[in-house]
């Protein structure tokens, strides 16, 4: 895990709105079904005003709250405006704390969420700012995962 400031960039593609324990329960689980729909209907490739050789992205943000309130998931690639019929997600400026995590998809990003709560379980001095997070897919095996933290 490492420090990391972002500059802020736009992310477009298909939107769900969900809570972690909405997520738990299969018949209520929403990401499951908005990766396959990107995936499947090849998205990446048609979003409009992509960004050359950008990743695919799991972006994280209008928090209702913290972990346990709702907020919006984005699936989708880097965009230089927003992209016609698709949505968009804004990843906002500043401090972040990256955790990288290789192996097979999607367990991989799944344990490292497990990771990523307890981490901030055990350092309770450093805090999640609950304004944009995101997943930065570099390969079919390797993800990075952006937690943003309130600058100290």
């Amino acid at each position: 895990m490492q420090a990391k400031y972002v500059e802020s960039f736009l992310v477009s593609g298909l939107r769900a709105r969900t809570k972690n324990s909405d997520e738990f329960n299969p018949t209520t689980a929403q990401i499951p079904r908005l990766w396959g729909r990107f995936f499947s209907e090849g998205l990446m490739d048609k979003i409009p005003e992509r960004i050359a050789n950008s990743p695919i992205y799991g972006v994280y943000s209008s928090y209702e709250s913290d972990a346990n309130g709702q907020y919006d998931l984005t699936a989708g690639v880097a965009t230089s405006a927003p992209s016609g019929d698709f949505s968009h997600a804004v990843i906002q400026a500043g401090q972040y704390l990256v955790f990288e995590v290789r192996g097979a998809m999607p367990a991989a990003v799944i344990q490292a969420w497990g990771q990523v709560w307890a981490y901030f379980e055990q350092n309770i001095q450093i805090k999640r700012s609950f304004i944009s997070d995101y997943e930065a897919y570099l390969g079919p095996n390797e993800v990075h995962i952006y937690i943003g933290v309130v600058a100290a």
